[in-house]
C-alpha cells in the first residue's frame, strides 16, 4: 500500500497501475462501512484507490468543518491488509488553489433535502468528486447508501458529463443496533448516542407501514414525525418519503419510493435513509 500526497505523484502511480481501477473517495475517519466498499472494490478489480480528503466546499459557514473528525494513522492502520493500492491524501492547495473557480453544478436533484437544508453542499460534493475522478481515472466509483441523495447527485453528474464510469452502491452497515455507520457518530455522547436510535426506530417505522399496505406518503410521513418528536433530544431537519429515482415527494407511494430523513441529536445531525418495498 502506497500513500501519496502531490497531486503528480498520485498520477504516477496510477499510470502504472493495469487492468480495471475500483476507488472509494473518503473524508478519512473510516469505519466498517468504509472498509465495506474497499472490500467490494478489491472483490471487483484489479487494484484499489482510496481516497482521503475532507472536502472544505461541501460545509457550510456554520457546520461542522473544522471539528470533523481527522486520524490519518489511524486511517491507514484500518486500510492495511485490506488489499488497497494506493492511498490518495490530497492538500487544500492543490485541490484548490488561490485562483480556483471552476464548479460543478448538478441541478433539480440537488434542490430538495439536503440541498434544501445545505445550500452549497452538493456543489462542493460534485466538485470534489469530479476533481478526485479526474486524477483517479477509475473504472470503478463505490459509495454507500446512507448517502442516497449524494449518490444520485454523482450518477448524475457521470452519465451528464459522459465520465464512463461505472457507479456501485453498496448497502449500509448498521451497528447491532439499527444505528446507521457515520464519522460523525464520535461526536455523539452515551445519552445521545442511545437517543440516535430513532432515526432507525422512523425508518423502520416507515417500512413497515408500507408493507402494511399504507400508500398515503403523508400518512407515513406523519407517524415517523411523531415517533421522533417522542425523543426529547431529536430535533427535525425533515422527514421525507420521496421518488426513489427523481426524490421528489410523493403524495400516494405508487412507484418505488425511498424514506429518507435528518436529525439533530443534540448538537449533531444525522442523515439516513431505507428503501419502502
Amino acid at each position: 500500500m502506497q500513500v501519496v500526497k502531490p497531486l503528480f505523484e498520485a498520477r504516477a502511480l496510477r499510470q502504472k497501475l493495469s487492468g480495471t481501477v475500483g476507488f472509494v473517495p473518503t473524508m478519512g475517519y473510516l469505519h466498517e462501512g468504509h472498509l465495506a466498499l474497499v472490500k467490494q472494490a478489491r472483490i471487483e478489480n484489479s487494484a484499489v484507490i482510496v481516497s482521503i480528503y475532507v472536502n472544505p466546499t461541501q460545509f457550510g459557514p456554520r457546520e461542522d468543518f473544522g471539528a470533523y473528525p481527522r486520524d490519518l494513522n489511524r486511517d491507514l492502520e484500518l486500510l492495511k491488509g485490506g488489499g488497497v493500492d494506493i492511498v490518495f491524501v490530497p492538500s487544500d492547495d492543490e485541490m484548490y488553489p488561490p485562483e480556483f473557480s471552476s464548479w460543478v453544478d448538478v441541478e433539480k436533484v440537488t434542490e430538495r433535502l439536503e440541498g434544501a437544508a445545505r445550500p452549497g453542499h452538493f456543489r462542493g460534493v460534485a466538485t470534489v468528486v469530479a476533481k478526485l475522478f479526474n486524477i483517479v481515472q477509475p473504472s470503478r466509483a463505490y459509495f454507500g447508501q446512507k448517502d442516497a441523495q449524494q449518490v444520485m447527485v454523482i450518477k448524475r453528474m457521470v452519465a451528464d458529463l459522459n465520465m464512463g464510469i461505472e457507479i456501485v452502491v453498496v448497502p449500509t452497515l448498521r451497528e447491532s443496533d439499527g444505528l446507521a455507520m457515520s464519522s460523525r457518530n464520535i461526536y455523539l455522547s452515551p445519552k445521545e448516542r442511545q437517543a440516535a436510535m430513532i432515526l432507525f426506530k422512523a425508518l423502520t417505522l416507515a417500512r413497515q407501514l408500507r408493507r402494511g399496505g399504507e400508500k398515503d406518503a403523508e400518512e407515513i410521513r406523519r407517524q415517523m414525525t411523531a415517533l421522533i418528536q417522542k425523543e426529547p433530544l431529536a430535533q427535525i431537519d425533515y422527514v421525507s418519503i420521496a421518488d426513489a429515482e427523481a426524490l421528489e415527494e410523493l403524495s400516494s407511494i405508487d412507484r418505488p419510493a425511498v424514506a429518507s430523513l435528518a436529525v439533530r441529536i443534540g448538537k449533531t445531525r444525522l442523515i439516513d435513509n431505507m428503501p419502502l418495498e
